[in-house]
């Protein structure tokens, strides 16, 4: 038995999923998405779930919200039995989700309970998370609180940003929807509970989360200038003698270096050795190695949690950043040497959280 589904989704995450249930044995007898936008020169921007829908002639709606009466009703005209959900950008009411015979179900890009919200793909990322995936669950009025009927986890890779990481999540879930909707097909779909003890907020982002708090530790800084790529991106102020310019930063490369001791320590790691204390406290200071610029953030946490760490011992050095790829604001891309060549860093250049 193949189901009749409607799919309500905007973003690109919702694209390879979609994509899959339209080949499938399934019947896609409608899509909801929002609304066109428009760009610069007037331009209408129509969404890729919109681009796909038309390309396979599926009827789209695509209201401006779509609780409202004559949405419902032209939803109940579909006769669907499920409603499957990704990114769609509007909440769903309890009058829209009694609509579809078996409920309303949602591909979430974490493993819930952790990380409901709207950016749980940059939260995953932000909180240094080793594991996340894709969750499907039935939509109830509650956050992101429904009955989970699947899941697929994958590693967070090292230098994966949000956007890097958002489209393998994409790829991953296909199977993870069709094995779902076959289940339902089937009426062999297991509901599990989810835990409330467990469960971690991740609301929208604003722009001003991007900006970057050097007092942090170098992994904690690392961790949240990939989960602001692509966007509010990660934003710092360069402060050389006195005048401020604001940083775009792509700092999307950001490599974390060791402060270990020994001969075969980094040069940036041997050199601040001497004056770790100082360095300590002004977090944001400008390294440079050659063609190479290297950041103090904050002091890394004692791996031995049965002791507290000792700001006066070596294991207590400021933890390192070396930037690979940066962006003053309203200039391209560049790379550490190309910017150590174009501004004078010597002499107490720092980066700094505000102007």
């Amino acid at each position: 038995m193949s189901l009749r589904i409607v799919l309500m989704g905007t973003g690109a995450f919702a694209v390879p999923s979609f994509r899959a249930l339209m080949d499938s044995r399934h019947t896609v007898v409608g899509v909801l998405t929002q609304p066109d936008k428009t760009g610069r020169g007037h331009h209408r921007h129509i969404n890729p779930v919109k681009e796909l829908a038309v390309e396979r002639e599926i009827k789209v709606l695509q209201p401006e919200r779509v609780n409202r009466p004559e949405i419902l009703e032209e939803l109940r005209g579909f006769a669907a039995d499920a409603f499957i959900v990704a990114s769609y950008g509007q909440i769903l009411k309890p009058a829209l989700l009694t609509i579809p015979r078996l409920g309303a179900f949602n591909l979430h890009g974490s493993l819930l309970p952790r990380h409901r919200g709207a950016a749980p793909v940059q939260y995953s990322i932000w909180k240094g998370d080793k594991k996340t995936g894709v969750t499907v669950f039935q939509i109830e009025p509650a956050l992101d609180s429904g009955p989970m009927i699947g899941t697929i986890s994958t590693e967070i890779q090292p230098k994966e940003t949000s956007g890097d990481l958002m489209l393998r999540l994409a790829e991953l879930s296909v199977p993870l929807i069709l094995d779902c909707c076959d289940q339902l097909s089937a009426g062999t779909a297991e509901f599990e509970s989810q835990d409330p003890s467990l469960v971690t907020l991740a609301p929208k982002l604003e722009k001003e989360q991007g900006i970057v708090d050097w007092s942090r530790d170098a992994f904690s800084v690392d961790c949240h200038v990939r989960a602001m790529q692509p966007w509010p991106r990660a934003t710092s102020w360069l402060q050389i003698e006195g005048q401020s310019q604001t940083l775009r930063c792509l700092l999307m490369n950001v490599q974390p270096v060791t402060s270990a001791s020994g001969d075969d320590a980094p040069l940036a790691s041997r050199a601040i050795q001497p004056d770790c204390g100082s360095m300590a406290a002004e977090p944001g200071r400008i390294i440079l190695q050659g063609q190479r610029m290297f950041v103090t953030c904050g002091i890394l946490p004692s791996q031995d949690t049965s002791r507290p760490l000792n700001p006066t011992t070596a294991e207590a050095r400021p933890s390192l950043l070396e930037i690979i790829t940066i962006q003053p604001d309203g200039k391209r891309a560049m790379d550490a040497a190309s910017f150590i060549n174009g501004y004078p860093l010597a002499g107490g250049a720092c980066f700094r959280s505000v102007p």
